[in-house]
Parts: structure tokens; C-alpha cells; sequence
């Protein structure tokens, strides 16, 4: 939603709106409308900058992101999050001969 960067669905963190705040949702099982949003910090700057967050998840009043900022600052730096930030497409080239 931020960087608006197309990837794999698995590179991505799930966002859902509950009691006015952003939830992250990694297992990705949450009822409700959900948001994607890479988990750096820059991108979900770019997307609180860009107010992406209510339009995605169709709600007119604002929504607190400090419960989803200081999550994806945990995964960004690797801490006991359980997320495990995937590895960039690592497809082997076959050689066609």
C-alpha cells in the first residue's frame, strides 16, 4: 500500500481494522476487510503519508497505527516477532538444453 510495489502475497503483512486501530494479522486469519503493507517502515510511512489506510479498508474515521508501527519495526529489526521476513524469489534458472 505504501510503496505500491508489486510482489508475492508472502512478502507481505496483513493489515485488518479493529476498535479504531490497525492490527497486524500475520497468520492472516482475521474476519474483516484486510490491507497489505510491506513490513518496513518506510512503507507504511509512505502509506500513512498517503492516508491509504482508510480507503483500503473502507472506514471514515481515523485509525491509530502505533500498534502496527512498533510491530513492523520489531520484524524489521528480527525481533521474537514469529514472522519470518521471506527470501527474495530464489527460483532456479533451468537451463533449457
Amino acid at each position: 500500500m505504501g510503496c505500491r510495489a508489486r510482489v508475492a502475497e508472502a512478502q507481505l503483512l496483513r493489515v485488518v481494522h479493529a476498535d479504531g486501530a490497525l492490527v497486524p494479522d500475520p497468520r492472516r486469519r482475521m474476519p474483516g476487510r484486510g490491507a497489505w503493507v510491506h513490513p518496513d517502515p518506510g512503507c507504511l510511512a509512505k502509506a500513512e503519508k498517503r492516508r491509504a489506510f482508510p480507503r483500503a479498508l473502507r472506514v471514515q474515521e481515523a485509525l491509530d497505527v502505533a500498534g502496527l508501527r512498533s510491530e513492523i519495526e520489531r520484524i524489521a529489526d528480527g525481533v521474537g516477532t514469529g514472522y519470518s521476513r521471506p527470501v527474495e524469489d530464489q527460483r532456479k534458472q533451468v537451463d533449457p538444453s
